[in-house]
């Protein structure tokens, strides 16, 4: 009995010491995302570096002084895990994203995001995986299959446009925001869909009617995850709209809006689906109809509220990322061949150079024979930040890298650390040293000649209460001439689909979803006294 006691308690110390060490991780983590965020803004005015490169250089930093204290043992306070990156960081980020977006030129140029976001995701994945077949074969890194070929033209496919869109502005440079951020948001749920598609299927029996299979699944995936997106919206509309929890508590439709925004994530994974795709037009349906069914103060606390996760999430993924950069464990595996490091990294940036060159130029080139107004064209600068803002790679291809070439955080083999370590490098390399050319680049290529009065801000985004999803200026019919005929609709499709999209907006959904012009009724608020005022006249 006393044998059982005293290992019961011995057991119950080591347990406390892991938690304490635990709290102690994360107490440091924590403090670690504030100074990101103080020298974040001590340096925002700076022309060079913005807030993913100072969370990358404070990440090392720390990995360095970890590294010395533990003896060249460890240099993260965390262990990373997939389930943390797609379930807790990813949503928020992909979400606000969503919701934040404008939605009028995002719609305007939709065509143009999916031909770059997914066609061109396939063309890059394509390009990347025959240039490592042909090239890695003739080095010695070890044994990869066709499967692992195919996954990392997957994983560095996958863009990581946030440096970018940090210098871009959505009023002086709307076009190039709007192509570069749907891009970006396609680009990933194509490169992690295609990843796990890659996966799933015996890439070592190639046919016909496998490639018919393997396009039909994509094709699906991405419908039925845009349809659950917007199904989970509405219902969240819908809800709000009929209960008026206004009237009892602001807090229940806050923390209603972020449940059901989660949810949406969740139900994908759980079905197999796409959660990037879901939950971002979840956000773009609450951003049209969810967000106007609450009241004034609700509005003001989401719109911040998911701004500061997405904001919050970032940062600490890129903070991680610096860490992890420094793993001794994975660099110990090829300590011993340094210049094959070397060698598979550069061969990896000049493949992304090229893989993203290979559609972005053609696909312009394309893209402009169907435009008939000079203004809507991409000009050669236009498509150079374009290709640009598409050769920096991040959290995403970390995360598919991890699922691939380690388990549970921990590499096993010598090929798998060789390309662990080349990801990192890549990552590190392409978001800092492209990072801090991007905003003179910009600067440089993409002076915008329109004049700020002269672009209308999209008030169909939670900034604003005032316009439809796809209108840009008053709630007018004016505004978007009403196709007289096939040729019309064929001439300018975008007005002809804004056209009907406000008529059926008008006529069916909002007096069943709500949206803009439905102000709730809470009582106290001024809505109730001058409803109170008009009955007394």
């Amino acid at each position: 009995m006393g044998i059982e006691l005293s290992y019961a308690v011995s057991k119950l110390q080591s347990l406390s010491t892991s938690d304490h060490a635990s709290v102690v991780s994360m107490n440091l983590f924590v403090a670690l995302l504030c100074a990101c965020i103080v020298i974040g803004h001590l340096l925002e005015e700076n022309r060079w570096v913005n807030e993913s490169i100072t969370a990358l250089f404070i990440g090392v930093c720390t990995g360095i002084v970890i590294l010395l204290v533990s003896g060249g043992k460890s240099s993260h306070l965390l262990v990373f895990s997939e389930d943390l990156f797609f379930i807790y960081l990813l949503p928020p980020i992909i979400f606000n994203a969503g919701f934040q977006v404008k939605k009028k030129r995002f719609f305007e140029n939709f065509m143009t995001i999916i031909l770059f976001g997914a066609v061109g995701t396939l063309i890059s994945c394509g390009i990347i995986s025959l240039g490592v077949i042909q090239i890695f074969k003739k080095m010695d890194i070890g044994s990869l299959d066709i499967g692992d070929y195919l996954a990392i033209g997957a994983i560095f496919a996958a863009t990581d446009s946030v440096c970018t869109l940090q210098v871009l502005n959505q009023d002086e440079t709307p076009l190039l925001y709007s192509l570069v951020f749907g891009e970006g948001v396609v680009n990933d749920a194509t490169s992690v869909v295609l990843f796990n598609a890659i996966q799933s299927f015996d890439v070592t029996k190639i046919d016909p009617s496998i490639a018919l299979h393997f396009t039909g699944n994509l094709l699906y995936l991405f419908a039925t995850s845009t349809l659950l997106g917007a199904m989970t919206g509405l219902l969240s509309a819908y809800i709000i709209k009929k209960l008026y929890f206004g009237r009892h508590s602001t807090d229940r439709e806050v923390a209603l809006m972020m449940l059901m925004a989660y949810l949406s994530y969740m139900l994908a994974e759980l079905f197999y689906l796409s959660g990037i795709l879901t939950v971002f037009f979840c956000g773009i349906v609450m951003s049209h109809y969810t967000w106007h069914n609450v009241t004034e103060g609700s509005r003001v606390t989401t719109k911040h509220a998911f701004a500061t996760l997405s904001f919050v999430a970032e940062t600490f993924i890129f903070l991680y990322v610096g860490m992890d950069a420094l793993d001794i464990e994975k660099w110990r595996f090829v300590s011993d061949s340094p210049g094959t490091s070397v060698a598979v990294s550069s061969i990896l940036i000049v493949l992304i150079m090229v893989g993203r060159a290979a559609f972005v130029f053609p696909l312009s080139f394309l893209i402009n024979l169907f435009k008939k107004n000079q203004s809507e064209k991409l000009s050669l600068r236009k498509q150079v930040v374009i290709w640009w803002a598409g050769l920096m790679r991040g959290a995403v291809s970390m995360a598919l890298a991890y699922n691939q070439f380690t388990r549970l955080g921990h590499t096993q083999l010598r090929v798998n650390a060789i390309l662990i370590t080349s990801t990192i490098t890549v990552v590190l390399f392409s978001t800092v040293v492209f990072g801090l050319m991007t905003k003179p680049l910009i600067r440089f290529l993409a002076r915008s000649k329109q004049t700020t009065s002269m672009v209308m801000s999209d008030p169909s985004t939670p900034k604003s209460v005032s316009v439809p999803l796809l209108g840009e200026g008053l709630d007018s019919e004016l505004d978007i001439p009403r196709p007289g005929s096939i040729r019309a609709l064929l001439a300018t499709p975008t007005h002809t689909v804004h056209y009907y999209w406000r008529k059926f907006d008008n006529a069916f959904m909002r007096p069943v979803f709500g949206g803009r012009g439905f102000v709730p009724f809470v009582p106290g608020s001024p809505t109730e006294r001058s409803f109170v005022q008009g009955e007394g006249e």
